[in-house]
């Protein structure tokens, strides 16, 4: 892991810019073996050079060039934080007391964070204490129930995990350059994407011969995004919000998915002539949970028809029971027309022909703002790209 030890990263950074060990070691106050160290342990870690070494200084190598790329965008962030605390923290600040701020801010108990971490609980404990001492203040309040973390805390803990997945970026853009799979995607899915967008873009990627790990989480949008929002997760697949959540991230739209309404193969609305929104309130349906945007369509289409909302629902986001309760002849459910699409064409439920107003939605990628991906991330991304334009076509 290249991004371990942050004073490394410090002196490389002024190797890079000026060419010098001697001035890499004037400004980091060490000695120029130590910084020769500090470089010799990167390039070990990268298992790539990092400088050519010539007569009048040393010049990245494209690798080395990557990695200052990330150090900088890492080190803005993190940088800032840190001396809105306290101005001498750059200098003194390690990973290791940022991780236990990190565990520490997320469980808001020493224990918990201890377990989390593996560690001790006096290690942490010690960690926290020793950040604390060198910013001159309490980041947390401390009571009998266990730790709250100050807003200075709780910024510098976001901050720090973005710093991280940035220096998780270069491990892997070097390892790409090298010819080597390092780190891992991982992706936030919703149900739509889940059955349809995702599935054919994995396949896609791994039938490219690529062997890089891959996580799906799956969760509420708000947990999810959150995850985006502090570098957890690169990036989301699903529908879009309207207007964007928080000014932080940015979206862009893939195609726009319909509501289809469905129901059973033994449904009685099947053999009339025509079928109205009116007649439906009257039956037993299952809709989208409540704050989704499928469910806000759903109300929205019944509103637009000046009808009032039926009055016996259960609230699922599972395709695999809406299937299953339809199927006793009375339930109706709505949902995205690809979610349901698998069903539909094994003609395990039927689709009523009912025209449905505003029943459209942009589904799309979710990304941090200065979000930058990797090669690897960027090919996953233009195939999620590919499957969504043809999933326009689809009706």
């Amino acid at each position: 892991m290249i991004g371990g030890n942050l004073r490394h990263l410090r002196v490389f950074l002024v190797v890079a810019d000026t060419g010098s060990v001697s001035e890499a070691a004037a400004r980091n106050l060490v000695t120029q073996p130590a910084v020769s160290q500090s470089i010799a342990k990167l390039e070990r870690l990268a298992t790539a050079s990092l400088f050519e070494r010539r007569a009048h200084g040393l010049y990245l190598t494209p690798a080395g060039n990557v990695l200052r790329a990330r150090v900088v965008r890492a080190l803005a962030l993190l940088d800032k934080a840190l001396i809105d605390i306290a101005p001498r923290l750059p200098a003194t600040t390690t990973r290791t007391q940022l991780e236990t701020l990190i565990a520490a801010c997320a469980a808001g108990n020493f224990t918990l964070a201890a377990r989390h971490l593996g560690r001790a609980q006096p290690t942490v404990h010690r960690a926290v204490s020793q950040l604390e001492r060198a910013a001159g203040r309490a980041l947390f309040r401390r009571s009998a129930s266990g730790i709250l973390p100050g807003r200075a805390a709780l910024a510098l803990a976001q901050a720090a995990q973005l710093a991280f997945a940035e220096l998780a970026q270069a491990d892997a853009e070097i390892g790409d350059m090298t010819g080597r799979e390092v780190g891992r995607i991982t992706v936030a899915a919703t149900p739509l994407s889940r059955s349809h967008v995702l599935p054919r873009a994995l396949s896609a990627f791994r039938n490219e011969g690529r062997r890089l790990p891959i996580t799906v989480l799956d969760g509420s949008y708000e947990q999810l995004l959150g995850g985006v929002r502090t570098g957890e997760i690169d990036f989301l697949v699903g529908a879009l919000r309207s207007p964007v959540p928080i000014d932080d991230i940015v979206q862009e739209r893939l195609f726009d998915d319909r509501l289809v309404i469905f129901c059973g193969n033994g449904h009685p609305l099947l053999s009339a002539a025509a079928v109205t929104l009116a007649e439906m309130t009257d039956y037993p349906w299952l809709v989208p949970q409540l704050g989704t945007p499928t469910r806000e369509q759903f109300e929205a289409v019944f509103h637009g028809a000046a009808l009032c909302l039926p009055e016996t629902l259960v609230e699922t986001g599972s395709v695999n029971l809406m299937r299953e309760m339809v199927q006793d002849g009375r339930h109706l459910a709505c949902i995205s027309r690809l979610q349901a699409r698998p069903e539909i064409e094994r003609d395990v439920v039927k689709v009523l022909p009912v025209a449905l107003a505003d029943a459209a939605r942009p589904i799309g990628i979710t990304c941090r703002r200065a979000w930058r991906p990797t090669p690897a991330q960027a090919r996953l991304l233009d195939l999620i790209r590919t499957i969504g334009a043809a999933a326009e076509t689809i009706r």
